[in-house]
């Protein structure tokens, strides 16, 4: 009985002390879950989100990590443009950023700033598109499908005449020159910077004036006088003395025709035309005209010695002396005299042509009182 109650008595002191030593050693607990005056715990809906833990602990969200622009870019046919340049702006701000479409046709900006923004895309050969948007914080914002079209190709053709049909043009229009509306008068140019001739239309316009009626007409009358005259009398007179001298005096035109006008300015490279000059004193355009026969333009446009008219009255002296009659055959002297002569006769002509003849040919007077 005695054992039992000691033992009783040692297992109460033993609890009691064991509770009076947890009392001393356990703080209180505190209340987790207990809601600060005016505060709630806030909690992101957003798990794909990564967040940043402020002071009390609570993860918050980096809007700027999460706003993105993406699209696709198109063609006309619907097919995906491949390589097309996208640059974003900002409206107010110097951000600029830019990308290329992929594969897909797909383009995408992530982490940019929110805001009105401005998407501008061009490729080779299509027109340039712009796409306007807001971006709000946080929002993937996806652009509808932008469409390039194929840029208009704006071609100029220029139709620009050869020189030769230049030239043909304006000696049409020479070819219309007659004095008094009947005298030919084809080898004046009234267009200063008129385009050169080549070989073929100066031998056209040789012909056109060796067949002109007037040419066979002033023969005849050349003819006439040198019978009236008793020129050459070896020729005799009657019609076979005619036919003689008429045959010589065309013979004398046809090869100055041809030799100065044609084959000479074809061989030189040198122009047969007298260019009116028109402007200027007085003084200057008479110079001009008595140097129209030792000057001449080339096929360069460029000034130069009128070789073909000098040697060509030379030469024409020379072919004379083979159908005259022995008798009246020329030395050399003499036909270098007359070669002279006719170089005067060219000066004479050239001022008749600068001061003269225009007023006398009807065409150059409508043509001219028909500009402006």
């Amino acid at each position: 009985m005695r054992t039992v109650i000691t033992k009783l008595t040692l297992g109460t002191v033993l609890l009691v002390f064991s509770t009076w030593s947890n009392s001393q050693n356990t703080t209180p607990t505190r209340n987790l879950f207990r809601e600060t005056p005016g505060r709630k715990l806030a909690f992101s809906t957003d798990s794909t989100v990564q967040g940043e833990q402020n002071n009390s602990g609570v993860s918050v969200t980096n809007p700027q990590s999460q706003t993105l622009i993406s699209g696709t870019i198109l063609d006309q046919r619907g097919g995906v443009s491949v390589g097309a340049m996208v640059r974003l702006t900002y409206k107010g701000q110097t951000f600029s950023q830019q990308v290329v479409s992929g594969n897909n046709g797909q383009f995408s900006f992530a982490r940019v700033p929110s805001g009105n923004f401005q998407l501008t895309v061009s490729a080779p050969g299509f027109t340039t598109q712009v796409f306007s948007g807001n971006l709000r914080p946080g929002q993937a914002y996806l652009v509808r499908p932008i469409v390039l079209g194929i840029r208009a190709v704006q071609t100029n053709v220029q139709v620009k005449a050869s020189t030769a049909e230049v030239a043909q043009a304006q000696i049409e229009e020479q070819e219309k020159q007659r004095i008094f509306a009947v005298i030919p008068n084809f080898y004046v140019s009234y267009v200063p910077n008129a385009a050169p001739l080549n070989s073929r239309q100066k031998f056209r316009l040789a012909w056109k004036t060796a067949v002109d009626p007037v040419t066979f007409l002033g023969a005849g009358i050349y003819a006439g006088l040198e019978q009236a005259g008793d020129r050459y009398p070896e020729y005799g007179q009657g019609m076979g003395g005619y036919a003689k001298r008429y045959a010589a005096g065309y013979a004398d035109a046809a090869a100055a025709i041809f030799i100065g006008n044609a084959i000479l300015p074809s061989l030189l490279k040198q122009d047969p035309r007298y260019f009116y000059k028109g402007t200027g004193g007085t003084r200057a355009r008479l110079l001009y005209a008595i140097a129209s026969p030792v000057m001449c333009k080339g096929d360069n446009q460029r000034w130069q010695p009128n070789y073909s008219f000098m040697l060509g009255s030379v030469a024409v002296g020379g072919i004379a002396n083979l159908y005259l009659p022995a008798s009246d055959r020329n030395s050399a002297s003499v036909i270098f005299q007359n070669a002279l002569i006719r170089i005067g006769q060219g000066s004479l002509g050239g001022v008749l042509q600068e001061f003269v003849l225009p007023h006398l040919t009807p065409h150059v007077r409508r043509r001219r009182s028909a500009q402006p």
